[in-house]
C-alpha cells in the first residue's frame, strides 16, 4: 500500500490523487495513478473543468479529463503485454463503479483499499462477481 501512496503523488488531478499497484505472486505487474490522457494538458494547468461546473466528488465522471488510477493500471499492463488476470491491486481509494466492473473483467481476485467514497453499487457488482473487497487501515 505504501507503494500506492507514493505513485498517487504523480497524479495530475487537481482535486484528488489516487494510486494503484497491480500484484500478483509479490510481483509488482503494473502501476497507475490518476491524471490527463497522454497528450491532453493536465488539470493541474488548466484547472479542474467539474470544480469550475460545481459537480460534487463521485459524480459525472463523464466530465472529468482524467483517467482513473485503476484505469491506468490496467492500461499500462495491456500496453506492454502484461497479463493481470489472478491478480490483487492495492489502491489508495475504493473503486467507483466502472473501475470495479474493468478489475472484475480483468481478472483483478481482490482490491486493497485505503479509503474513499463508500460506493454501494461498486460493493454490490464486487460481491456479484466475487471480487473481494478490501479496506486496509492506514497502518496495516
Amino acid at each position: 500500500m505504501n507503494l500506492a501512496k507514493t505513485v498517487s503523488t504523480r497524479a495530475t488531478c487537481s482535486r484528488r490523487h489516487v494510486g494503484a499497484v497491480i500484484i500478483r505472486n509479490k510481483q509488482i505487474l503494473s502501476t497507475g495513478y490518476n491524471g490527463a490522457p497522454s497528450g491532453i494538458t493536465h488539470c493541474t494547468k488548466d484547472g479542474c473543468l467539474r470544480e469550475k461546473l460545481g459537480i460534487p466528488s463521485g459524480e459525472r465522471y463523464e466530465l472529468c479529463k482524467a483517467v482513473h488510477a485503476e484505469q491506468n493500471a490496467i492500461i499500462q499492463a495491456a500496453k506492454h503485454g502484461i497479463a493481470i488476470d489472478g491478480a490483487d491491486i492495492y489502491v489508495t481509494d475504493q473503486p467507483c463503479a466502472l473501475c470495479t466492473k474493468m478489475l472484475i473483467n480483468a481478472g483483478i481476485c481482490t482490491v486493497y483499499y485505503l479509503k474513499g467514497l463508500k460506493n454501494e453499487f461498486a460493493e454490490q457488482l464486487a460481491n456479484e462477481a466475487r471480487l473481494q473487497m478490501v479496506e486496509v487501515k492506514e497502518n496495516e
